[in-house]
């Protein structure tokens, strides 16, 4: 995965909150912080988002979106 973005956080998903159209994705980072980012559910099932999967936390501007490797 190449990105334009500097800030990729790698760590452990540990929580997926679903909601009718979009989730809550809480990812565990080195050290114990947790980022929370908020996406379409679309992209949960298309990323094949799992609680215990890792995944990146990829921080752009004031936006934040979950990548993984393919």
């Amino acid at each position: 995965m190449k990105l334009s973005a500097r800030n990729q956080l790698k760590g452990k998903i540990i929580s997926i909150e679903e909601g009718a159209v979009n989730a809550i994705v809480e990812i565990e980072i080195a050290g114990g912080d947790v980022v929370t980012a908020t996406i379409s559910m679309g992209s949960v099932k298309r990323l094949g988002l799992k609680v215990g999967k890792e995944a990146y936390a990829i921080i752009k501007a004031t936006s934040v979106m979950v990548g993984v490797d393919e």
